[in-house]
């Protein structure tokens, strides 16, 4: 099945939340965790998401290279300015199973920072 979201004024992890189930297959009564859904989610508007509380300012994304020093940060505020669908693709896949099935999955997920 095909879905589409429309991601304007909803809630960043709420809507994350949605898409993992929806990617999943978890809504049908058909499911089976070893399996992929063959379901597909389109979000646009990614840039009109909203966060609650303090997050924009005090949630922290970061990652090594592998080299001394080479510990990178960023600020939830400047990855949306930056780029919206980076964060909430970070939060989809981290509602996932941590499996290899998760790569398959996610290729399922289409963002748009507008209107598609």
């Amino acid at each position: 099945m095909e879905y589409r979201i429309d991601a304007t004024d909803q809630t960043l992890g709420r809507l994350a939340t949605h898409i993992a189930i929806l990617l999943r297959g978890k809504n049908s009564p058909r499911f089976d965790p070893a399996k992929l859904s063959g379901n597909k989610v389109y979000v646009s508007n990614t840039d009109k998401l909203q966060v609650t509380g303090k997050k924009i300012g005090r949630k922290i994304y970061r990652h090594h290279s592998g080299y001394h020093g080479g510990l990178k940060e960023e600020k939830l505020g400047h990855l949306m300015a930056r780029d919206s669908r980076v964060a909430l693709r970070h939060a989809v896949m981290g509602m996932l199973p941590k499996n290899r099935l998760r790569a398959r999955v996610i290729k399922n997920m289409t963002l748009a920072k507008g209107e598609t």
